[in-house]
């Protein structure tokens, strides 16, 4: 094969194991502790021997009162798909499963069934089948993923049903996680520290839950008005609606749909406000109601809501 061939084939392939750090695992768990208590935690996604997740899960087995630690992990070059099982942090099995281990194999879709909770850095490159996995299995989860998903037709109707919502998010909003050696080099948020380790970052990941958290109850603070401001607000061309350019000018006094950036949903209380729509293309299904634009201009993709009159 040639040296271009052997490039756009890798340019190609599916590059999906990133490793969560412990911090990260840390910084958001502790909002979800009251949730574990005497349940079977499924990790399908995790080598034991390198996933932060299970080493957390099995380092606070006791103090979250864990009932069980399932992790299942794919095969690789090195080792076969194995399922190990805690009973204990110290009381352990690992047994190598006939399959290849991926999470929809009928193998690691009997340890779903074992599970209350599922939590893990899922491949991102599937994340609309493994989240529709988990609601179809009518399990609880806390999974990490694209934030640009909260618009795919398989996730937003779960979202705007709340059936779905964010977590608390990654500190500082720039997650970074450890990658395999073989991942070629990348010329931004990629590095290589000084012990060799290949590092890779992202701006645009987030906490996926559907275990109720006290960020979801806290109303969001209103201090602009739409009667004082109106030019803040501008109509968009081909809707009934208002443009709301930040989250947090949102107005205070305006009841009608607007338009607001993805990150609302970082801030969205349903007690507080509606979701009603997605504004992309105007087509991409039956949510997407119209393309944002104002004055001829096109909008980057906006959700829409409606405040709840309480």
């Amino acid at each position: 094969m040639s040296k271009n061939k052997t490039l756009n084939a890798a340019a190609k392939a599916k590059q999906d194991e990133f490793y969560t750090r412990l911090v990260d695992i840390e910084n958001e768990l502790r909002h979800y502790t009251k949730h574990f208590a005497g349940k079977t935690v499924l990790c399908n996604c995790d080598d034991p021997q390198h996933s932060e997740f299970v080493k957390y899960f099995a380092q606070n087995f006791h103090g979250l009162g864990l009932k069980k630690l399932i992790a299942t992990c794919r095969a690789d070059s090195n080792t076969p798909a194995r399922l190990t099982e805690f009973s204990s942090p110290d009381d352990f099995t690992s047994t190598p499963l006939d399959g290849d281990g991926d999470f929809r194999s009928p193998e690691c879709l009997d340890a779903l069934k074992e599970a209350d909770i599922v939590v893990t850095n899922p491949p991102f490159s599937l994340f609309r089948q493994y989240v529709k996995q988990l609601v179809d299995s009518d399990k609880k989860f806390l999974v990490i993923g694209n934030l640009n998903a909260v618009t795919y037709k398989e996730i937003f109707p779960l979202i705007m049903q709340n059936k779905i919502w964010l977590g608390y998010g990654f500190k500082g909003g720039d997650p970074h996680f450890k990658v395999p050696d073989d991942y070629q080099e990348r010329a931004t948020r990629f590095w290589i520290d000084s012990a060799g380790q290949k590092w890779r970052s992202f701006g645009n990941l987030h906490w996926f839950t559907n275990l109720d958290i006290s960020k979801r109850h806290e109303d969001l603070v209103l201090f602009k008005r739409y009667a004082q401001e109106p030019e803040l607000f501008p109509r968009y061309d081909d809707y009934d609606a208002i443009e709301v350019s930040k989250t947090a000018f949102i107005p205070a006094d305006y009841y009608g749909v607007m338009g607001v950036p993805i990150t609302f949903l970082d801030k969205h209380n349903p007690a507080q406000f509606d979701i009603v729509g997605l504004a992309n293309h105007g087509k991409d299904n039956e949510f997407d109601l119209f393309a944002p634009k104002i004055g001829g201009k096109k909008i980057f993709k906006r959700i829409l809501i409606r405040r709840r009159r309480n």
